[in-house]
């Protein structure tokens, strides 16, 4: 099932794609929100290859990602983005329901 309540950033499409193409096989972004880390949430990234039935699925530009219901609850109005930056490269949540988050910005509370 496709979902418009969580968008995919054209830097992180774009990322996808390329890894993609190394990989020789489409790759998609699972993204998970889990109990823990130190402001309570934490996202979770993993790449896959395949979908599960119950995946809702967000698509740009011929990527996509893929999370679980449970999570969207907490990831709706939110966007996926990549951000290439001194510190290092990597999928971050833009996430507008977090109250706050830490300094590496994995975990977030409501």
């Amino acid at each position: 099932m496709t979902t418009t309540e969580l968008t995919l950033s054209p830097a992180a499409a774009k990322r996808l794609r390329e890894i993609g193409e190394a990989e020789g096989k489409p790759i998609m972004l699972r993204v998970a929100v889990e109990g823990g880390g130190c402001s309570g949430f934490q996202y979770q990234f993993d790449l896959v290859d395949k979908a599960q039935s119950d995946d809702l699925r967000v698509e740009r530009d011929g990527a996509a990602a893929l999370v679980d219901e449970m999570s969207m609850v907490l990831l709706k109005g939110s966007e996926i983005d990549f951000v290439d930056e001194l510190a290092g490269a990597e999928f971050k949540v833009r996430n507008p329901n977090a109250k706050s988050s830490c300094g590496c910005g994995v975990s977030f509370s409501i």
